[in-house]
């Protein structure tokens, strides 16, 4: 299965961004194959509309989870009609003590 996780660079020390739409990377994780790979989010500049365009970017390379900080209504409305899970987490973590919480 395959993770998006919302990032404030492109390292896996890094920390989670709490802003899905606008966040600057996107790490996606591969729970199969145990891999990661950042990819730039290509709406965290739009002037409005970040959180869906990201949304579908995501959505178009297979992704089944989201870890952010926080999601807006729009996102919510859209997890449910393409069956994606939205996973908050309030608390600072680096990318890579994220990825070891999603492995256990």
């Amino acid at each position: 299965m395959k993770i998006a996780i919302s990032s404030k660079s492109n390292v896996m020390s890094s920390e989670l961004d709490a802003r899905f739409g606008r966040c600057k990377y996107f790490v996606l994780y591969d729970t199969e194959e145990k891999s990661t790979a950042f990819i730039e989010n290509l709406a965290a500049e739009q002037m409005e509309g970040a959180g869906p365009t990201a949304f579908k970017q995501l959505v178009s390379l297979g992704v089944k989870k989201i870890v952010s900080g926080d999601f807006g209504v729009k996102i919510k409305t859209l997890c449910s009609d393409f069956d994606v899970r939205l996973i908050i987490m309030r608390e600072k973590h680096t990318i890579e003590e994220i990825i070891k919480l999603l492995n256990h």
